[in-house]
C-alpha cells in the first residue's frame, strides 16, 4: 500500500469515501422471511420501528428455483427458509404500508432474481413511486449458486443472459439500483478459506463484466451498480485484511483490465453478513459473542451493510427477540463505540497490512489459475472451484473433529444443556391459508391475457430481447414465478451438474 494513499483515493484500500462513517453509518439491515407475506410483513414493520435503515428479504425455497407454492414438487418446503413468493399479490402484502422511495430492500434471490424484481417494480408503481427513486439491491448472481447453494434453473449461457438484462433494463429504468450483489457470503458458507472466498467472488465478478462488455454494455455505467456481498468470519484481523484486499483488487481490475474511466465504476461496494456456518446450536448464547467479534470486523472493514445473525439461528428462524438484540449489537457498534469515527484504523499496523497484501496475492494466483481454464463459468463448469472448496471443508471439519481448531461450547468447554430456548415456529395455518389465497388468486384473474403474455414472453426468448419488460409485462397480467420460470425452461432447458 502506498503510504500516501487515504480512504476515498484509488484503489480504495482504506475505503471508497474519505470520511467513511464520520457521516452516514452503514445501512443496518435484517435479513428475515417467515411462512407467508402477512407475517413476513409484520417483522418488517417491526425492524423499522425498531430501528434498522434497510430490510433484507428471505424467500422460500420454492420461490428461489421458481415454482408456484401450490406445484406438488413445493410440498413440505413452503415457508420453510423464508417467505412464498407467487404473485404480485404476495408482493404487495409484503410491502404493504411500506414505502417503497424511502425504504433500501435488498432480495436474496438468483435464479428467479428478474422475475422478484419485476414484481418490485410493479408494487412500487402501485404505490405511485417512480422506478427511478428506488434503491436497493438484488443478488443477482447465478454463478456462486452452481459453486455453493444449487439453486439454480438454467443453465449457465441464459442465466448469464438473464443477468445482463437485468444489468440493461435497470441502467435505463431503474438507475439507483445495484443490479447484482456478487456472493462470496456462500462460497464461505460452504467451507472456503479466506483466500478463495476472495479469488472466487472477483473471479466470478470478472465473468459478469465481460460477459456485459460482450454484449455491447459500457462498463462505466453498469460498472457503477454493481456491488459485493461477504462473509464475516471469526478471524476478526484476518477478515478485516480480506475486506481491504477485496477493494483494492477490485479497483485495479477494474481500471487496468477493464478499462474503467469512471471512479465510480471501480469502487468494491460491499454487503456482509456475521457468519451463519460459525453459530452453533450448543450454548447459544456464545453466538452473540461470536456475531459481534464479526460486526466488528466488517466494519473496522469498511462495509457498506451488515447484518447481523441472531443467537437461535443454528435451531431455527430467528425469534423478535434475538433479532432485535442482533440489531442492537450493530447499533451499539455504530452510536457506542467510537469506531465510526476513525476510516481505517487499523491501516499501518504490521498485521494487517501484511495479511492484506499476502491475501491479495494469494486471491490473484487463484484468478489467475482460473483465467488458464478460460474463466470462472469454466472453472465451475469443470468442478473445479467446487472440488477447491471442498478439500478446504474437509480440511477444517478435521481440525474441529481433532481438537486442533477450538469451537467454544462444541468441542471444548462443553456443558449440559439444561434450558430449552423459545424457538419460532413454522405456522402451518398460514400456510394452508396462503395456498388457498393462490388458488382463489389464479381462478380471478384474467387467464386469457395470461396466456397471451406468456406466449409472448415465449417469443422474446427465443430470440435477443432483453427479457425484463416481457417478466414485467407477466408479473402486471398476474401470471405467476412458476408459469414464468416454467415457459423459460421451455426455451432454455434445466441446469444438471454432470
Amino acid at each position: 500500500m502506498a503510504k500516501a494513499e487515504k480512504p476515498g483515493q484509488f484503489p480504495f484500500t482504506r475505503g471508497i469515501y474519505p470520511e467513511m462513517y464520520k457521516k452516514r453509518l452503514w445501512t443496518m439491515r435484517q435479513y428475515a422471511g417467515f411462512t407467508s407475506a402477512e407475517e413476513t410483513n409484520e417483522r418488517y414493520r417491526y425492524l423499522l420501528e425498531q430501528g434498522v435503515s434497510g430490510l433484507s428479504v428471505a424467500f422460500d425455497l420454492p420461490t428461489q428455483i421458481g415454482y408456484d407454492s401450490n406445484d406438488p414438487i413445493a410440498e413440505g418446503e413452503v415457508g420453510k427458509v423464508g417467505v412464498p413468493i407467487s404473485s404480485l399479490r404476495d408482493m404487495e402484502v409484503l410491502f404493504d404500508q411500506i414505502p417503497l422511495d424511502q425504504v433500501s430492500t435488498s432480495m436474496t434471490i438468483n435464479s428467479t432474481a428478474p422475475i422478484l424484481l419485476a414484481m418490485y417494480i410493479a408494487v412500487a408503481e402501485k404505490q405511485g413511486v417512480p422506478t427511478e427513486k428506488l434503491h436497493g439491491t438484488i443478488q443477482n448472481d447465478i454463478l456462486k449458486e452452481y459453486i455453493a447453494r444449487g439453486t439454480y434453473i438454467f443453465p449457465p449461457e441464459p442465466s448469464m443472459r438473464l443477468v445482463r438484462d437485468v444489468f440493461e433494463f435497470c441502467d435505463t429504468h431503474v438507475p439507483k439500483w445495484n443490479t447484482i450483489s456478487i456472493s462470496g457470503y456462500h462460497i464461505r458458507e460452504a467451507g472456503s478459506t479466506a483466500a478463495q472466498e476472495l479469488a472466487f467472488t472477483i473471479a466470478n465478478g470478472i465473468a459478469y463484466v465481460q460477459s456485459a462488455i460482450d454484449a455491447g454494455l459500457d462498463v462505466n455505467r453498469f460498472g457503477a451498480r454493481l456491488s459485493f456481498f461477504f462473509n464475516a468470519h471469526n478471524d476478526f484481523l484476518t477478515e478485516i485484511a480480506k475486506f481491504r484486499a477485496a477493494r483494492r483488487m477490485w479497483a485495479t481490475i477494474m481500471k487496468n483490465r477493464f478499462n474503467a474511466t469512471n471512479e465510480k465504476s471501480m469502487l468494491c461496494r460491499f454487503h456482509t453478513q456475521t457468519g451463519g456456518s460459525t453459530l452453533a446450536a450448543q450454548q447459544i448464547d456464545n453466538n452473540v459473542v461470536r456475531t459481534t467479534i464479526q460486526a466488528m470486523s466488517a466494519v473496522l472493514g469498511g462495509t457498506q451493510s451488515l447484518h447481523t445473525n441472531s443467537r437461535d439461528e443454528a435451531l431455527a428462524l430467528p425469534t423478535e427477540e434475538a433479532v432485535q438484540l442482533a440489531l442492537r449489537t450493530q447499533q451499539i457498534i455504530g452510536y457506542e463505540s467510537g469506531i465510526p469515527n476513525h476510516p481505517d484504523p487499523f491501516a499501518g499496523s504490521y498485521a494487517i497490512e501484511k495479511m492484506t497484501d499476502d491475501l491479495e496475492s494469494e486471491a490473484k494466483s487463484l484468478i489467475e489459475e482460473i483465467d488458464r481454464m478460460g474463466g470462472a463459468v469454466k472453472a465451475i463448469e469443470s468442478g473445479w472451484v467446487q472440488n477447491e472448496i471442498s478439500r478446504s471443508a474437509y480440511d477444517y471439519q478435521q481440525a474441529v473433529d481433532s481438537k486442533k481448531q477450538i469451537i467454544v461450547g462444541l468441542n471444548k468447554f462443553t456443558t449440559e444443556e439444561t434450558i430449552e430456548p423459545s424457538l419460532q415456529e413454522i405456522n402451518q395455518d398460514s400456510v394452508k391459508a396462503h395456498l388457498e389465497n393462490l388458488n382463489q388468486f389464479k381462478q380471478d384473474r384474467d387467464n386469457v391475457q395470461v396466456s397471451r403474455t406468456l406466449a409472448s414472453l415465449k417469443t422474446s426468448a427465443e430470440h435477443d430481447d432483453n427479457l425484463m419488460p416481457f417478466i414485467l409485462s407477466c408479473v402486471k397480467a398476474h401470471c405467476t414465478i412458476g408459469e414464468i420460470s416454467h415457459v423459460l425452461r421451455s426455451v432454455f432447458g434445466e441446469y444438471s451438474p454432470s
